[in-house]
């Protein structure tokens, strides 16, 4: 049956209709989204993308504000900053990074640690920041760049500051220095939410007063909104806002004082901390060898790292209050107060020493062969007559011993104000059950208290643990809590938050008891063992020497002339002046350096001479060789 022709049109005609039909539905239906999506992204999203463009139209670059300054009681200045040229490349401006830096390089010396300095300044930063190639430039650089800056778009010289210690290795465990921030330092920021004040800061504090106090020092980042192009180049600055300075450290320390304590230890390693017993202000905080906190500003050299840090005389080590030593002879002043204030011995009490003392069969001998005599207290001080403290160790316990010496601060961590401050040990059975794992090793033996009445055995105390507790008895039993910042000064208001030097306790102590060692300490300095070190001296002063021994003579006699430097014993010697009203207290130590009367009680009378009566010394202090008496 054939098709009507008229059929067939109706037919195709409809379905024309259809795809006409089809097709505009499609294309009203691709409108109405076209037209949905405008409304959608111009009106209701419209906050959202005009918040992004101008995001990418406009961007923040930090300010990083100027680091506070660090000034001496007596306003020296002992960490500033100053301004030097650096060599700088916008990467965004350059089309090639690596020609444009060879190309410098033949003008400007710019070794491989730069480069991979700017490597990773490059990575951390956005492209149209410009980062330092070369920071420091000197003039003759700065003249060479300058006739040369044709050749070298997107290169600039410009200023920025750098961190100085004017002093040099003066002070440089006590100040510290700051170096680039590592990973761990970012996790420090995040910790106390400063990332946003962090941005575009390199350095940050990492040891002494630097670390300390970072965050005062730091200051507020100011920004600048800097329009940039598609490219992501810098067009123009719009706004700025200018940043905050850090607050400026004046400290307790004195400066002058300082230097003259470090030069008097000459080349010999030790440390020494002087106090001002009244507030617990920290004076001279010194451990020698140093080292110069310069070297960390704008990265350490490599060779310059290995020097110090393989150095067999550790200038990295902090001995102040790090270090940890037997107190020897130094340890009986306390020990005679403990005695008094316990009611274990009166002053008059007398013993008589042959020379040695028998504990359990075994023989505890005294310095002095055929011993001292009658002793008192006054004498077993004055002497150092170790029977005496044999005797007195028995008697007080070794329970009643740590006590006392934990009242004083011994053995626990003075919380001075910088970090990593050692606590030292102060023996007792507790800590022996702590510090030793099996059960034959834990338990105490009553031997072991005698030798610990001469500031032997197990003791070990930092210098700045000996320090406060002489300040505590030369302040009549108040301690205070060692510091080294004075006051902190606002830099936009100029105001002075002082720090309020606050006992930390006041010990119940017989004022006679207190008489009593301070009067025996006063006889140490004039007819005893640091006589002659202060012989002819224009004030009144009290000390004890001691020599901390490291190893056993097994029956031989000391001969520190006869043995190798790092055998010989260590000295020590603490003192207090003016006797009547006590100005400063210090703790001395010369590490290898035999009889603290020959090498730590001159430092301390040089120390003292200029700190009280203005004397400056000639030079080095230089040991004493005369034969003393035994310590």
């Amino acid at each position: 049956m054939r098709h009507s022709p008229l059929n067939s049109r109706d037919s195709e005609l409809d379905r024309f209709r259809f795809r006409i039909a089809f097709a505009a539905s499609v294309v009203v239906l691709a409108f109405a989204i076209l037209i949905g999506r405008f409304i959608y992204l111009q009106i209701i999203q419209r906050d959202y993308y005009t918040t992004r463009a101008e995001d990418n139209r406009i961007s923040l670059v930090p300010i990083t504000p100027n680091r506070g300054v660090i000034l001496d009681r007596n306003g020296i200045v002992m960490a500033r900053n100053y301004s030097a040229f650096t060599l700088e490349i916008t990467p965004s401006k350059v089309e090639s990074l690596d020609e444009t830096i060879e190309g410098l390089g033949k003008l400007i010396e710019i070794l491989p640690k730069d480069r991979r300095r700017f490597r990773q300044l490059l990575e951390e930063s956005k492209s149209f920041e410009s980062l330092p190639i070369r920071t420091r430039l000197s003039d003759q650089e700065v003249a060479r760049f300058a006739a040369n800056r044709y050749l070298f778009p997107g290169v600039e010289v410009k200023a920025r500051l750098f961190r100085q210690y004017p002093l040099g290795a003066i002070a440089s465990h006590a100040l510290g220095y700051i170096n680039r921030i590592n990973k761990g330092d970012l996790a420090i920021i995040e910790k106390h939410e400063q990332e946003a004040n962090y941005k575009g800061t390199d350095h940050i504090g990492k040891t002494g007063l630097e670390q300390k106090y970072e965050f005062q020092l730091h200051g507020e980042t100011g920004y600048e909104e800097v329009e940039i192009d598609a490219g992501g180049r810098a067009v123009r600055s719009l706004a700025r806002t200018v940043p905050v300075s850090g607050n400026n450290l004046t400290l307790t320390l004195d400066a002058r004082l300082q230097e003259i304590t470090e030069k008097a230890f000459g080349d010999r390693r030790g440390a020494l901390v002087a106090i001002e017993p009244s507030t617990g202000g920290i004076l001279a905080l010194v451990s020698t060898p140093s080292f110069d906190p310069n070297l960390f500003v704008d990265g350490i050299r490599t060779e310059d790292w290995e020097q110090l840090n393989n150095s067999p005389d550790r200038p990295m080590v902090n001995r102040a209050l790090n270090g940890a030593y037997p107190p020897g002879s130094t340890f009986k002043p306390f020990m005679a107060l403990a005695a008094l204030e316990l009611g274990k011995r009166t002053p008059n009490q007398t013993i008589s020493d042959p020379g040695f003392y028998n504990f359990g069969g075994h023989v505890f001998r005294d310095d002095k062969k055929g011993g001292h005599g009658l002793v008192d207290m006054y004498k077993s001080i004055v002497a150092s007559c170790d029977t005496y403290y044999y005797m007195l160790a028995n008697d007080l316990g070794i329970d009643n011993i740590a006590r006392f010496m934990g009242s004083l601060g011994l053995g626990q961590k003075t919380e001075i104000d910088i970090e990593g401050e050692s606590e030292g040990v102060l023996p007792s059975p507790e800590w022996k059950k702590r510090r030793f794992k099996r059960p034959e090793q834990q338990k105490w033996f009553a031997g072991e208290t005698i030798s610990i009445g001469i500031g032997q055995g197990y003791n070990a105390y930092t210098p700045i643990q000996l320090a406060q507790a002489m300040a505590a008895v030369a302040n009549d039993g108040v301690i205070y809590r060692p510091h080294l910042v004075r006051y902190i000064t606002d830099s936009r208001t100029g105001e002075k938050t002082l720090i309020e030097p606050k006992p930390l306790r006041t010990l119940p102590w017989k004022q006679q008891n207190i008489d009593t060692i301070k009067n025996a300490m006063i006889g140490v300095n004039k007819e005893g063992t640091g006589a002659r070190a202060f012989s002819g001296a224009g004030y009144v002063s009290g000390g004890k020497t001691g020599t901390a021994q490291l190893f056993s003579l097994k029956g031989g006699d000391y001969k520190a002339g006869n043995l190798k430097q790092e055998l010989r014993d260590h000295a020590l010697f603490i003192a207090f002046a003016p006797a009547d009203q006590p100005k400063i207290a210090l703790a001395v130590l010369v590490e290898n350096g035999g009889f603290g009367a020959q090498s730590a009680a001159p430092i301390a009378r040089m120390v003292i001479d200029y700190y009280l009566l203005g004397k400056l010394p000639n030079g080095p202090v230089q040991d004493d060789e005369t034969p003393e008496e035994e310590e």
